[in-house]
């Protein structure tokens, strides 16, 4: 699991089935101790209802999101699966 940035939408009018209904958005992976962006924006399922600009946990395991979606074997790799409200850590 990692924690990203929600940084745009994607749009597409032709799909496969089960992405009918979904939103679909892209991730920027962020450093959760310093905040700092790092690594490939990735295209994820919407599961929580997030927005351009929030912070989100995002499952990049495509078994967890065939399970969430509840779609074995599912074409999904990336799936949103909360909202960051705060990160604390030790100093």
């Amino acid at each position: 699991m990692t924690v990203g940035r929600v940084v745009g939408n994607v749009v597409s009018t032709v799909k496969h089935p089960l992405y009918n209904g979904q939103k679909i958005l892209l991730v920027q992976p962020v450093d959760p101790v310093h905040g700092k962006p790092g690594g490939n924006t990735v295209v994820a399922v919407d599961t929580v209802g997030v927005g351009i600009g929030e912070l989100v946990l995002v499952a990049t395991e495509g078994r967890a999101a065939s399970e969430i979606l509840k779609v074995p074997r599912g074409p999904v790799r990336s799936i949103i699966v909360g909202i960051v409200d705060e990160i604390e850590t030790e100093t």
